[in-house]
């Protein structure tokens, strides 16, 4: 079984991505198709996960897309890079590892930039320390079906973060939100090929 890479470079509508994971989650469990790993942006669009909950919804006038993955309210939109995928879970059966590769593929990228993250137990996703406050600079949302796995994670590089002040981003109130330009101001127009090598070496430990 091979893995699928895919790099788009126009933004991919929401839903038309999500349509394209399921089917591919019907074809890798029915028919052994391939693993796919995707990454892309979105315009701007605020999604929820399963356990969301009102009034994680400041600005009442957004729009809510309600999906099928896990988590709680996050927003996507141009500047932030997506990594979707469609993995098969099967022979190993352990989403906790799933998930602990997931946030190595992000620190180890990362930093490559020279920028220390770290996950929390607490709360998923990968954080950056900003002086003595810890701020978000990775999501991480997977739903797993039939023991294949699929949504994604999105890691902030230069978006507009006045956004997030229309949520509580991920239900969490006491934790900021930051990107990779506001730590550092470099060049990442390589990171998504860098991720990809990371998140493929990571697959197969």
């Amino acid at each position: 079984m091979s893995i699928e890479i895919k790099k788009s470079i126009k933004p991919i509508n929401y839903f038309d991505a999500i349509n394209a994971l399921e089917t591919r989650l019907k074809e890798l469990y029915e028919y052994n198709g391939d693993e796919l790993i995707w990454t892309l942006e979105h315009n701007e669009v605020f999604t929820a996960g399963t356990s969301y909950k009102e009034n994680e919804i400041i600005d009442k006038s957004i729009k809510i897309l309600e999906t099928n993955r896990g988590g709680k309210i996050t927003y996507h939109g141009p500047g932030q890079l997506i990594c979707y995928f469609v993995l098969d879970l099967r022979k190993k059966k352990d989403i906790r590892k799933f998930i602990n590769i997931i946030e190595n593929t992000i620190i180890e990228t990362l930093k490559f930039y020279k920028i220390e993250s770290f996950p929390d137990k607490n709360n998923i996703g990968i954080w950056y320390k900003d002086k003595n406050e810890l701020k978000k600079i990775a999501a991480i949302g997977i739903r797993v079906s039939k023991w294949i796995a699929y949504h994604g994670f999105a890691i902030n590089i230069d978006n507009d973060l006045e956004n997030y002040k229309k949520i509580i981003p991920c239900g969490i109130s006491d934790k900021g939100v930051t990107n990779l330009k506001n730590i550092i101001d470099q060049d990442y127009s390589n990171l998504s090929d860098k991720l990809i090598k990371n998140f493929i070496s990571n697959l197969k430990m």
